[in-house]
């Protein structure tokens, strides 16, 4: 449960911060220490504008115009058509959730002071983010490489009073007036800020964070949706003991193996007897769960270096330097982004094997045929498992890297770009197809276990059952199957069904 406040200042920001406010659970306050540590930079910042020495975004151009000195009077100027010229974005809109998550991060940045921007700056992102105003970012703009710089310059021109914001209901409306709306008002930029509000990572940061969060909500669900399976399909849950495991002792594979045996516990249906070994996609779930969650902790301490970060060119440092750097290349995001597409892929693919195994009367211990209460007449979930198919194909185009894709811009001076925005993008699409997955395989399970009655499910999988049942109704004649799938999604993506697993482990003898 969130505390309703993240304070932002120069120390980590923790994942937790990123997903409340980004899904409205906490309001944002910038910390009296950031607002010390923020005015100071700028002092630095202010002592260099009238250098003779070329200072990058604040006496210069950006990018391939680097080399240009920016007369006194226009600098102002610049700032202001930095971000103009950069809110160039197309497609359709980003998630409200991203767009937050980034902004949050985007004034975490400036209240390290490394930016060198005024603390009125990362205030007024605090004061847009509290009052739920979400600009209007599109899909398409950001290579990864520069910090996401079209998404972020649409955060930018909202705060000084142009360019277009987002309802709760997704209409879209006039920045400046939802600025005056809420009482607040357009922001001036001055030197370097128009500047330190584009160059960051902020964008594929916040999808990793929110990512990761989702996906460990997946796979404490397919480890519930595994259990089911093999109970239905009267398969051993003694491959799942410790010993076994501990033979090749990857942390995730023991993690998943212990969930799955402690779902089990109490079964009348589980044992395989007469069986020598069961199916890979039913033996073999906790090696490839557990190997997802290998990957996503690889991915969550990627995330956690960054969230420790702060990202921007220049940047101002305690000595009075203000240095170019390199930081705001999105290769460690990328990989990563990219990494956990896989994973999320072969998770899906497994739980679709599951369920064809369970359609299919030849494979599946005396199960009617796609689980049809009248086999001829009845298809029942025949559709349901092509529809897993589908997306199943299409995660394996999704799983194919964005990363090694670069695209040269700005006249070659930025002449390898991260494509970490492209791989976030596809990522949090491969999650939306891992939920539909899921969710035609809780269906199926959820039936076949109903099936063996008078046989009994386990407490574990019985409560999983339940959970459903709450929203879907049980075996019968066909019916209309997409809201039935949409409403075990909703399931999932809510939480409850993998909270209610792990509370079940967490009490291994209830």
């Amino acid at each position: 449960m969130s505390s309703g406040v993240v304070t932002i200042g120069p120390d980590p920001l923790t994942p937790a911060a990123v997903t409340d406010v980004a899904h409205g659970r906490a309001r944002v306050e910038v910390t009296g220490t950031a607002v010390e540590v923020m005015a100071k930079a700028r002092n630095r910042v202010e002592a260099l504008r009238d250098s003779p020495a070329p200072v990058y975004g604040v006496t210069t151009g950006v990018g391939a115009l680097a080399g240009r000195r920016i007369p006194a009077d226009r600098r102002l100027a610049l700032q202001r058509s930095l971000v103009r010229s950069h809110a160039a974005g197309a497609g359709g809109l980003v998630e409200r959730e991203v767009v937050r998550a980034l902004m949050l991060l985007r004034a975490h940045t400036l209240a390290t002071g490394v930016a060198g921007a005024r603390p009125e700056v990362a205030l007024a992102l605090a004061a847009m983010l509290n009052a739920g105003i979400t600009p209007a970012v599109r899909e398409h703009g950001s290579l990864g490489c520069s910090g996401d710089l079209a998404p972020l310059s649409a955060v930018a021109l909202t705060l000084t009073g142009e360019g277009a914001v987002v309802s709760a209901d997704g209409a879209e409306a006039d920045a400046a007036t939802a600025l005056r709306e809420a009482g607040l008002r357009p922001l001036d930029l001055e030197e370097k800020e128009g500047l330190s509000l584009i160059n960051g990572t902020d964008g594929m940061l916040g999808m990793l964070v929110l990512a990761a969060d989702r996906f460990a909500n997946l796979l404490d669900t397919a480890d519930v949706t595994a259990a089911m399976s093999v109970e239905a399909l009267l398969g051993s849950d003694r491959v799942f003991a410790a010993d076994l495991q501990a033979l090749r002792p990857h942390p995730g594979q023991a993690h998943s193996a212990a969930r799955i045996s402690a779902l089990l516990r109490g079964s009348e249906i589980v044992g395989g007897a007469g069986r020598v070994q069961d199916a890979y996609s039913l033996r073999c779930a906790p090696q490839v769960h557990g190997a997802a969650r290998d990957s996503l902790a690889h991915a969550e301490a990627v995330a956690a270096r960054e969230l420790a970060s702060a990202i921007d060119n220049p940047a101002v440092l305690e000595d009075g330097r203000i240095e170019s750097n390199g930081n705001f290349h999105g290769a460690p995001l990328a990989y990563v982004l990219d990494f956990l597409a896989i994973p999320a892929a072969d998770v899906a693919s497994i739980a679709e094997r599951r369920t064809d195994r369970l359609l299919d009367p030849a494979r599946s211990a005396g199960l009617p045929a796609f689980l049809a209460e009248e086999s001829g007449v009845d298809c029942g979930l025949m559709i349901a498992q092509y529809t897993q198919a589908g997306v199943v194909a299409e995660l394996k185009r999704l799983a194919v890297p964005a990363s090694v894709d670069s695209i040269p811009t700005s006249a070659m001076q930025e002449d390898h770009v991260s494509m970490g925005w492209a791989a976030a993008r596809k990522l949090l699409r491969a999650l939306d197809g891992v939920t539909t997955v899921l969710a035609v395989e809780l269906l199926t399970a959820a039936r076949a276990l109903e099936l063996r009655a008078p046989l009994r499910p386990s407490p574990g999988t019985s409560d999983a059952v339940a959970l459903l049942r709450e929203r879907v109704p049980g075996f019968g004649a066909d019916r209309y199957l997409t809201p039935e799938i949409d409403a075990a999604a909703d399931l999932i993506r809510s939480g409850r069904l993998a909270g209610r697993a792990r509370m079940l482990v967490c009490r291994p003898n209830a």
